[in-house]
């Protein structure tokens, strides 16, 4: 892995996953998301990770015009890198997903690496009642759901968006999505620095535990030499704990409400900024440096702001 000397600090904003029931202080409306987003950035995170709610449910959208209503007011207060997902919802087109990035050209897009059971209905066991009728049956679906992206879905997305210049966080779930990303490189489809997210903790998924940390590091070193750097988000309890390991072995981080709505052990985080706060304090104490915006930039190789249609 490429050696650095700053960590970059991604933050999730909402994400798809959790559902207003969960937790009063997850933004679901443009207002909140920009809001929350744009705090998170003056806190220290370098780039912001993106998805869009529809208005009033709160439910997962991936409309063009429901992201418009605040990546403008994102890029006029901060100067934070905005990375659209490509994942959106759970189990949409493969063409909605796309919608947003294609529509935006955001200096970068996620880009899960392969497909995966996907199962968060653990989570509707443990809320009686809902605020709304679409969360209880959008979590328990995934008892039976194959989060999808084959390798030709992932080509599609990977030439469409490369067209106008984004690059891209690979997401990688297990060891198997490290040998798949390695097969785009090998095909000369896309190329370093190569932004790796290991995702740790998602039932179906690699589990959050140190040791699978450091087989994906040795994986992906194996595979990809110097050419990547690569980042850790963990979902729930695990966020914190994995994420300082992987900046302590000279890694990046992410962490904000889309990967957990709390804050300490019980209790919910208010907001995506005082997850920020909480992991630029470890770190800055551990004497680990934060980059900022421009920095991510140049160690990502990413086109600059200015070339975004936001």
């Amino acid at each position: 892995m490429q050696p650095s000397r700053k960590v970059i600090v991604s933050c999730a904003i909402t994400g798809s996953i959790h559902t207003p029931t969960m937790s009063p202080y997850l933004p679901v409306s443009a207002e909140t998301i920009g809001t929350q987003a744009i705090d998170a950035a003056r806190a220290g995170a370098a780039i912001l990770h993106l998805h869009a709610r529809v208005e009033g449910t709160g439910a997962p959208s991936q409309k063009p015009e429901d992201y418009a209503r605040f990546l403008p007011r994102i890029r006029d207060n901060c100067d934070a890198v905005v990375n659209i997902t490509t994942g959106g919802g759970l189990g949409m087109s493969l063409e909605d997903r796309l919608a947003p990035a294609l529509a935006f050209a955001p200096e970068l897009a996620s880009m899960n690496m392969g497909s995966l059971n996907f199962n968060i209905s653990g989570a509707a066991a443990r809320i009686k009642e809902f605020q709304h009728d679409w969360e209880r049956p959008y979590l328990e679906m995934t008892k039976d759901f194959i989060l999808s992206n084959t390798f030709t879905q992932i080509e599609r997305g990977i030439r469409a968006l490369s067209e106008q210049g984004t690059r891209f966080e690979y997401e990688c779930y297990d060891v198997g999505h490290l040998y798949n990303l390695a097969h785009f490189l090998d095909r000369g489809l896309v190329d370093g620095p190569l932004f790796v997210q290991g995702v740790f903790g998602i039932l179906g998924g690699i589990s959050a535990e140190a040791e699978h940390l450091l087989h994906m590091r040795r994986t992906a070193d194996r595979l990809f030499g110097d050419q990547y750097v690569m980042s850790v988000l963990a979902a729930g309890r695990h966020q914190m704990t994995m994420a300082v390991t992987n900046a302590t072995l000279g890694g990046h981080v992410r962490v904000g409400l889309e990967d957990s709505i709390y804050i300490g052990k019980g209790e919910l985080a208010k907001s995506n900024a005082e997850q920020v706060e909480k992991i630029t304090r470890i770190l800055n104490e551990l004497s680990i440096e934060t980059a900022t915006p421009d920095e991510a930039r140049a160690m990502l190789g990413l086109k600059g702001a200015a070339h975004v249609k936001f």
